[in-house]
Parts: C-alpha cells; structure tokens; sequence
C-alpha cells in the first residue's frame, strides 16, 4: 500500500516550519504550478493560525480527523489546503468532495476555482459527468492526467451511477465529508467508500442530534476531532467572523396557542415519566415536534415584526428565518410563515424582499443571492436551506422568526450572521423568543426542564455579543421567572 510507506510526522513538521516562515499576504513560494486542473495555494490567500494548526493536525493523526470550526470560520479552504500539500508533498491524484446539498456543491465549486481546479459536479444530469468521470479517471491511470477533482451530493454518493465508479478511484484519493454530521444516517454510511485512506470531515457541530450511534460511526469513518477547535469566541477574536449585538424579543402566545401549549407540554410530562431516554422515546420527539411548531408559528410574531421593521423600511441586507408551520390571521385565514412574512415585508411595509426556500430553483437561488449583495433586495425571507453551508456574507443584520430545539440550527445560524464582508464593521441579531405560559404545577416543573435548555444557548450567544450586559439582562428575567438562574 503506497499511503502505509508515507513519513505523515515529517509531512507535519514540515509544514510547520514553512508555515511558521510565512508573511502573511505573501506567496507560498513552495508550490510549484503545474497547469490547469492541479492544485495551487492562491497567492492572495493565507492561512490563520489555527487553520495552519489544524493542516499539521491532519497530517499527525495520519490522514484522518474531523475539524470541528464554528461556521464562516474558514474549514473549506483549510481542506483545499490539505489537498494542495498532499498534491504537492506525495501526488495527491484525487479529491473526492461529498455535500449535503446541492447549493454546497456550487459554493465549493466556486472555492476550489480559486486553488486552481476545474471539478467535475456530479448531481444531476447523470449521464454526461458519468461519461466525464470515466474518461478523466482513464486520463489518470494513463498518466496523461494528474489531477481529477470531483463534487457530489449526499444523494448522488447513494447512486449506482457514482458507486459503480467507485472502485476505479486511485488509492491517492482525498474523500472530504462536507457537514459530515449528515453522513451518520444509515444509507449513508453504507455508501461510504472504505478503500479510501485519506479521510477528512468537516462540522461546526459533528455530534448527531440525540444519535449516539450516527455519531460513533461518523467519528470512526472520518477520525477523532482534530486540535484546535474553533468556537465562535475563537472566530470573532481572530476575525474570522465579526462582532455582533443580540436583541432577544419576547412574544406572548394567544389564548388559544397557550392552551395548546399547556396541553403539550402535559403530555410531553407523561412521555418522559414513561421513557426518559430522549434518544428513543418516538412519542416525545412526535410531541417536541408538535410544539417547537406551534411555537414557531406563533401568531404574535408578525405584529412583532412589524412593529421592529417599521423603523427599518430602509434597512438592507437583512435575512429573516421562518418555522415551516402555517399562522392564522384573526380572519380565520392560514398562511405559511414565510409567505404571511413576505406578503407582510412586501405589501404592508413596501420592502423589497424575496423567498429563499427549497423549493427556489438553483438559478434563481444565485439570482437572488446576487440581488441580495447589490442591495437590489433589501431581504431574503427563507426556511431551512440558509441553515448549513450557504455564503452569503453581505447579511448584517437577521432576524429569527422560528428556530428547531437542534442546537446544530442555532450553531450554523449564527455563523452565516457574522461572516466577514467588505465594509462590514459587525452583524445585528434580533431572536423572537417565546415566553411560556402559565402553566400549573406539574407542568411546570416540565417547561423548567426543556427551557433550560434553551435559556443555556441564548445566554451563550448573548454573553458574546457587543451589547452582553443588556442581552443577558433581559434573558435574567425569564431566568427569574422560572428560577433558572
């Protein structure tokens, strides 16, 4: 095996004592380019030094690891930095790149132009990248090719078009697991090629949402979570993300929404007095699920927005998350957030915004983005698909309408906020939070439980924040009122 006879301690110290060397902004001098397709470190790029010490990292723990970095940290091109040395140092013939989405392929598409590659993207059309990847991996047995670059989908990796070529990747190939997280759940990692060596994963957020078991396997596919980890404090302090100020809001439910709201939460009681083991317990995630939706749909929530927003009609670059449930107006009439928010942004306030869900063609997806940076839009209205990976940097200021109890959504929001961007000094966040009900006994001793959870990431996020006094002072009330403090 060629990858067994690889010294991976003096790859490491090598790069060390180069990277040490380095003036930033400066030329890494020590690649050599070698034409179109094969990677080479941009010359207008530098590496951050825990971005540095995350490469040495890799390479000690013998070409596997996960790199645990907040989101907009920078893990994409610390992995585009692996591949190059691996290319340069012991002929790195592929990089084999594996997204969740398809948005994630063109985001990494977009970065690995700059290091030099032309990446095949293979998730959709099967037939014509099939016929491509077959034709460059010949290329690359014949020695005619050095370097072949594919980017797929989590779905496409299922494929039989994608396994059946599997077998003829050479063993110097890179697999790199984007949002590796995803790749816990059991079709996947039953698609998951084991004769690849050289294994990266990438995650803000590796562990699996109450899946010990994905969570395992991810981590033994890939690798133990590599030194140093990169939380958001480490981000803002290195600026790689910008500062911000955090506004939480709080909404009162309905009478109606309240009574709901006890109900559920009785029952959830019941639920966990019969099985206290989140992880398994079906009829309490069912139960989760139902409020978490009711909550994310509360009607107050859009005279909360209009009432922040019209001050604002002239703000821009503003992101505004919905929950994916339906509110209903006091005329009876049900709308889905995201279009009774569009519709109330748009026609009531006359701001200039568009929808970004799922169901946005991938086009018009970069249509808007590229209205959204111009300023053309001054707001995108989304659901979900803004959550993992997207870039875009020109948001400063976002507010969250609905959030999921997976404190992986809170994570990855957070860093699509506070992504750097030219003239962009810091990123404002305005959370809608809302305030339980009375609630008698017994069912309170139930809402304690589950808010604390939460409470625990608003006061993270708030104790980090610009204005952190003012934040945490107003989360302190809740925290009185439910004697959380």
């Amino acid at each position: 095996m060629v990858l067994e006879a690889i010294n991976w301690e003096a790859l490491a110290a090598d790069y060390q004592a180069r990277s040490r060397c380095t003036i930033v902004g400066e030329s890494k001098g020590h690649y050599q380019f070698q034409g179109k397709g094969t990677p080479y470190f941009p010359a207008t790029l530098s590496l951050r030094d825990y971005q540095q010490q995350a490469v040495v990292s890799w390479f000690r723990h013998k070409g596997r690891g996960m790199l645990k970095m907040a989101t907009g940290s920078g893990k994409t091109v610390t992995a585009l930095a692996i591949a190059t040395e691996l290319y340069d140092k012991i002929g790195l013939q592929v990089l084999f790149v594996i997204c969740p989405y398809r948005h994630l392929v063109m985001q990494w598409a977009r970065e690995c132009e700059q290091f030099n590659l032309t990446p095949i993207l293979a998730f959709e059309r099967v037939e014509q990248w099939q016929r491509e990847l077959s034709q460059q991996l010949y290329l690359l047995t014949q020695g005619t090719q050095k370097f072949l670059t594919i980017i797929t989908t989590n779905a496409t990796l299922m494929s039989e078009g994608l396994q059946s070529q599997l077998s003829y990747f050479p063993e110097k190939t890179l697999l790199v697991g984007d949002e590796a997280h995803h790749l816990g759940a059991p079709r996947l990692l039953e698609s998951l090629p084991t004769q690849f060596g050289l294994r990266l994963g990438l995650s803000a957020t590796p562990e699996r949402y109450f899946d010990e078991t994905g969570t395992e396997a991810v981590l033994n596919y890939f690798g133990s979570v590599l030194q140093p980890e990169v939380t958001l404090a480490d981000a803002i302090a290195q600026g790689a993300l910008v500062p911000y100020n955090y506004y939480p809001l709080f909404v009162e439910l309905t009478e109606a929404e309240a009574l709901a709201y006890a109900k559920l939460t009785k029952r959830i009681g019941w639920a966990l007095a019969e099985d206290p083991n989140w992880a398994t317990n079906e009829k309490l995630t069912s139960l989760l699920m139902q409020r978490s939706r009711l909550v994310g749909a509360a009607q107050n929530k859009l005279s909360t927005l209009a009432e922040l927003m019209a001050s604002r009609r002239h703000s821009s670059h503003t992101l505004f998350y919905c929950g994916d449930g339906y509110i209903e107006t006091p005329s009876r009439v049900s709308y889905r957030q995201v279009a009774a928010v569009t519709r109330l942004l748009g026609k009531e306030l006359g701001l200039r915004v568009n929808t970004y869900t799922a169901d946005t063609p991938m086009a018009e997806r970069e249509q808007l983005r590229q209205q959204f940076e111009t300023g053309e839009l001054q707001g995108l209205v989304a659901i979900h698909c803004l959550d993992e990976g997207v870039d875009i940097p020109a948001i400063q200021q976002a507010v969250i309408l609905a959030s999921s109890g997976n404190p992986r959504q809170f994570i990855q929001r957070r860093g699509r906020i506070l992504r750097p961007h030219p003239g962009k000094q810091q990123a404002t966040l305005f959370d809608m939070i809302v305030v339980p009900p009375q609630l008698d006994r017994q069912t309170w001793d139930v809402e304690r439980k589950l808010l604390r959870k939460e409470l625990q990431r608003f006061l993270e996020f708030a104790q980090l924040a610009k204005n952190s006094n003012q934040a945490t002072q107003q989360l302190l009330e809740l925290q009185k009122r439910y004697q959380l403090e």
